[in-house]
């Protein structure tokens, strides 16, 4: 059995031990991707490795759907090293409530991903062994991955750091909005998060 089948396999069985709290299942380019209900992530999580065989967490990300709701998404990469086939589980959390079960018990690789996914967006994990931030120092009082955030950086007041000014990108940040226009309508300078596309497909030279 194929890779891609195995995994199709294994979407199958989650449905019949979970039911309405598997969400949705999709197929693109040979992957499974399977969304579940934030509230069973840990224990789906848990029967993927225990009766599916995912031994390994190959990454846990988030992703930010600005200006919809629920805003956030958790990503988790899962490996079966014997099977060696691969299963992306997906579960969801709002601007509000930020939060969803860790799963550091199940894999300890998740430790640090977890940690970053705090740090860079705001998503806390109950249960974490030891949520800290992992780049930003603690106290810092935004999460630098979110989209809202710009990408020229906000001014701090701790002294004596580095990089406490707006860093210098020419004028603005790149933020890259749909449009017809070439690369330079698609991303211009001193664009931020939230404008409106523009109608224009060619900036002149000055």
């Amino acid at each position: 059995m194929s890779a891609s089948s195995l995994s199709q396999e294994h979407a199958s069985k989650l449905s019949a031990q979970f039911g309405a709290d598997i969400l949705g299942t999709t197929e693109f380019r040979g992957e499974t991707t399977i969304t579940v209900a934030t509230a069973r992530i840990h224990d789906i999580a848990l029967f993927c490795r225990d009766s599916l065989g995912y031994n390994l967490l190959l990454d846990l990300c988030s992703v930010d759907h600005f200006g919809r709701d629920p805003r956030f998404e958790v990503v988790y990469e899962l490996l079966s090293l014997a099977g060696k086939n691969h299963l992306r589980l997906k579960c969801t959390a709002s601007e509000d409530a930020a939060e969803v079960d860790s799963v550091t018990d199940i894999w300890p690789t998740a430790n640090w991903h977890e940690r970053e996914v705090w740090d860079m967006m705001g998503i806390k994990f109950r249960n974490h062994p030891d949520l800290r931030r992992i780049l930003m120092w603690e106290g810092y009082p935004y999460h630098p991955l979110r989209k809202d955030f710009p990408l020229e950086g906000i001014p701090t007041d701790v002294p004596d750091v580095a990089f406490t000014e707006v860093a210098p990108l020419a004028g603005g940040p790149f933020v890259t909005i749909p449009t017809e226009g070439n690369t330079e309508v698609r991303e211009p300078r001193a664009r931020h998060a939230g404008d409106l596309p523009t109608t224009a497909t060619f900036i002149a030279e000055p």
